[in-house]
């Protein structure tokens, strides 16, 4: 597992349906800190993390409710996501996951993992070099200022977001 100094804890601090491009953004709040990370996620994710939030339930399993429920039926505990890497204007993360006393990492999408860990109550941390890769944004205080950031994240696109290094 990876050192907890390099890893920040993380939670999901608004999901942001954005219709001109057909996406979601996913904001992710820094725990113990005061940083947010914006992730562009597509529309089926982004209904799948949204829905589970909002408690509304389907009739019939969705595919990271499948998944959840396999997991949980054979023993599996998903110990934790990590938001681990952003490489060309994509983000990476790793499931971390422990069956019978043994763990494993999973190469995953932020957007699946999000969408597991909302329904299996698992942790988020978010790798410290992610945050040094993008701009620095902060957590707005007010509602006016919640709004305001909502509004400029409208006008951006995933790629006028990232850094170039």
């Amino acid at each position: 597992m990876k050192d907890t100094k390099t890893i920040k804890k993380a939670k999901i601090f608004s999901i942001i349906l954005m219709p001109q491009v057909h996406q979601y953004v996913a904001i992710l709040e820094e725990i113990d800190g005061t940083r947010l990370l914006p992730i562009w996620i597509g529309v089926n994710e982004g209904n799948a993390i949204a829905m589970h939030m909002e408690k509304q339930k389907m009739p019939r399993p969705m595919t990271h409710d499948l998944l959840a429920g396999i997991l949980n039926k054979v023993g599996v505990k998903v110990e934790k996501i990590v938001i681990s890497d952003l490489k060309e204007n994509t983000y990476y993360a790793t499931l971390y996951i422990k069956l019978d006393g043994k763990s494993y990492e999973i190469d995953a999408r932020p957007s699946d993992s999000m969408a597991i860990a909302v329904r299996t109550d698992s942790p988020i941390f978010i790798e410290e070099k992610v945050f040094e890769k993008c701009p620095v944004i902060r957590k707005p205080i007010t509602d006016q200022e919640i709004e305001e950031f909502k509004t400029k994240l409208k006008d951006l696109k995933p790629e006028d977001f990232f850094n170039k290094t």
